[in-house]
Order: C-alpha cells, then sequence, then structure tokens
C-alpha cells in the first residue's frame, strides 16, 4: 500500500500546490481526479521521487520514500503527461537503452525483456520505426513499456489519454487495466470516464486538497435524488448560476443543458436524473470553490 500523509508543497513563488493531502492506496488501479492546476501533477511528481514535499511522508510498504527516494525508484514505473525520445531512435533500440538504465546489465536478460514488453504494448510491428515517428497513441503505449521495465510493483501515469482517439484510448485503457490487477497503479487525470471504467477505488483532488475519496459507485450514490436537468436558453445561464448550484451545463442539440444540484425540484420543468460520477465530480469542484470563496472572505 502507499501512504501519504499530511504532503504539502509550496514553490518558490509561493504557490501552495499541495495542502495536507493524505491518502491511502491499495493494489490496483486508483483514480485521481482533479482540474487542470489542481496539484495532481506536482503529487505525482513527489511520490515519483522528482521533487521533496515541502511537509509530510510518503511511505510506500517498508519504504520511507523521501528519506529512501532510490529504493523507490528500484520499483516505480513513471509515464509523465510528457516524455522526450530521441528524434531517430527505433522503438527496441530506445527500450534497450532504458533497460540498460533501469539496470539490466545482461544482453540476454535485456533482449527478453524488451521483445516482451514491445509485444505486450503491441508495437512489435513497429519496432524499427523511430518513436519520434509514432502516433499519440503509439507513444503512450511505448511509455508504457517503458515505465514497465523492471516490474515495478508501483506505476504512475499523468494524464495518459489526454490526445487520443476513442480507439487507441480503449486500447490503452484495457492494457492498463491489464496491468493494474498485479500492482499499484496511479491513474492521475481529469477525464472522468477513465475513471468511471477502471478504477475501483478513487479521489478527487481541488485546489491541491483531497476533496473526496472512495469507491465510485458508492460516492455517486450520494446523489441519489438530488440532481436535476432542464434545457433552457443560453440567456438564462447566468440567471439560473446565481440562483442554484449549477453543477454541469453543455450544448446538446443546439440546446443548453444543465444540471443542478438540489435536495428537492428547484422550479417546475425540471427533471429528476440518476447522478453520474461526472455529477459527483462537479459537485464536488462546486463545493470545494465555495468553501475556499468563504475562506477567503472570513480571511478579509
Amino acid at each position: 500500500m502507499l501512504k501519504l500523509s499530511g504532503l504539502t508543497h509550496v514553490y518558490a513563488n509561493g504557490t501552495r500546490a499541495l495542502d495536507n493531502a493524505s491518502l491511502d492506496i491499495p493494489k490496483g488501479m486508483f483514480g485521481l481526479l482533479g482540474p487542470n492546476g489542481a496539484g495532481k501533477s506536482t503529487l505525482m511528481r513527489c511520490i515519483a521521487t522528482l521533487q521533496t514535499p515541502s511537509a509530510g511522508s510518503i511511505q510506500f510498504g517498508d519504504i520511507d520514500v523521501i528519506k529512501q527516494p532510490e529504493r523507490l525508484r528500484a520499483t516505480l514505473g513513471y509515464l509523465p503527461q510528457d516524455f522526450g525520445v530521441y528524434p531517430r531512435v527505433s522503438a527496441y533500440d530506445l527500450l534497450d537503452h532504458l533497460a540498460v538504465l533501469k539496470g539490466i546489465a545482461q544482453r540476454g536478460e535485456r533482449k527478453d525483456t524488451v521483445e516482451t514488453l514491445l509485444t505486450q504494448v503491441n508495437l512489435w510491428d513497429v519496432r524499427k520505426k523511430a518513436v519520434a515517428g509514432f502516433s499519440g497513441g503509439m507513444r503512450q503505449r511505448f511509455g508504457v513499456a517503458q515505465a514497465l521495465i523492471g516490474k515495478p510493483q508501483l506505476i504512475i501515469v499523468d494524464e495518459p489519454t489526454a490526445g487520443l482517439d476513442p480507439e487507441e484510448r480503449n486500447r490503452f485503457n484495457n492494457l492498463l487495466a491489464e496491468i493494474g490487477e498485479q500492482v499499484v497503479v496511479i491513474l492521475s487525470t481529469h477525464i472522468v470516464e477513465d475513471v468511471a471504467d477502471l478504477c475501483p477505488r478513487m479521489a478527487v483532488l481541488a485546489q491541491g486538497r483531497i476533496v473526496q475519496t472512495g469507491v465510485p459507485q458508492e460516492l455517486t450514490r450520494s446523489l441519489q435524488g438530488r440532481v436535476w436537468r432542464r434545457s433552457i436558453a443560453a440567456a438564462e445561464l447566468s440567471r439560473y448560476q446565481a440562483e442554484m448550484t449549477v453543477i454541469a451545463n453543455r450544448l446538446r442539440g443546439g440546446q443548453t443543458v444543465i444540471h443542478v444540484l438540489a435536495d428537492a425540484c428547484p422550479e417546475a420543468g425540471f427533471e429528476p436524473i440518476e447522478g453520474s460520477l461526472e455529477d459527483l465530480y462537479f459537485a464536488t469542484l462546486a463545493q470545494s470553490r465555495r468553501s475556499a470563496q468563504a475562506s477567503a472572505a472570513a480571511a478579509a
């Protein structure tokens, strides 16, 4: 199990990216949801020993991650949001080079590792092609392959499906699900559907704080009977936002459709709907913003 306790990180410019974040992450797929700027990448980088938090602790099994970063790196696989590649190096040669850096010195063992991984991520047929020429989905699958070198017990993937087409996204998610059966896999994303599809447990990060955690299906039950939907004219949106807790609005068939959180029907014309994980996510973010605004007003 990975255990985060009181994790805080303040950058030199005063930005508080993490604020007393505590979380227990068991074996399997774990989804970390949050909007851009919520602190997800900072949290992932702290876990991956790429930066040291200002305060708090990180424990993975018997490893004190902050005091023993080299022990964690020996059992870590990391796919960052962006990773660079050499422009003219083939997938096979680059993976072989990364295996050397990971400590697999024997040529025979390295050959078995590289061939197994390229087959697992369905890149064997393009192993001689330069990774720089891969499509976005192929690059992400190569990223998974390099993250799996050395049979890690903790794998971190940061925004892995952003920019992928639906077919590549499904292929990538199926690969992650297969990997997540054996080890701890943290999926950091802002795509709610990926978490709903893949993760038996999840947390929501907002403004550097863990504001929700649990089993997705159980969390959405808290919305039962509290989510209402209505189509409105676009010009009416500001009124509804001022008078009600609008948790989502989107265009559908040329009309603006809003989802409102309320214990009873807000007004005539609304219909009750079953709350989704996306509704829970937006409702959690809305509550977090209101709490932050109230705290700021009280401090002022």
